[in-house]
């Protein structure tokens, strides 16, 4: 005959676990800003935004003139699935997710000048455009 003691089933005593190593953190690293706005540009975006019903502006490009794309700036009530948003001293513009490689990296600004009153962009990725400013093409 079996003692009870014999009977039960057996664990064996589990060795203490052994301290997890943590695994190095990967660096962050500063990523470029989609776009920024000069002052005049924040300025101006905040007096077309202040209007009666809330919208935001959306920026993008299409497929136009000379050199290829020119730039669309649009309406919109909330942004799209995939829009980036770019807040800057309070206000809040949308990049379009298919303009976002044509245009990261650039700087919106206001222009108001006797002729003509018009965002213009200084954009780093311009390799080519047309004479007349309007239309670009951006390298790969």
């Amino acid at each position: 005959m079996l003692s009870r003691d014999a009977a039960a089933p057996q664990t064996a005593a589990r060795p203490p676990a052994a301290p997890r190593a943590e695994k190095p953190r990967p660096k962050l690293r500063a990523t470029k800003a989609a776009l920024s706005m000069t002052p005049t540009a924040v300025t101006r975006l905040r007096m077309l935004l202040n209007g009666p019903t809330p919208q935001l502006i959306r920026v993008g490009v299409r497929n136009k003139g000379c050199a290829g794309m020119s730039y669309h700036l649009e309406y919109v009530e909330k942004p799209g699935k995939f829009d980036e948003v770019v807040e800057q001293d309070g206000v809040r513009v949308l990049i379009d997710s298919k303009a976002l490689f044509s245009i990261i990296g650039s700087v919106m600004d206001w222009k108001d000048d006797p002729l003509s009153s018009k965002f213009v962009f200084q954009n780093p990725n311009i390799k080519d455009a047309c004479g007349c400013g309007e239309s670009f093409t951006v390298g790969s």
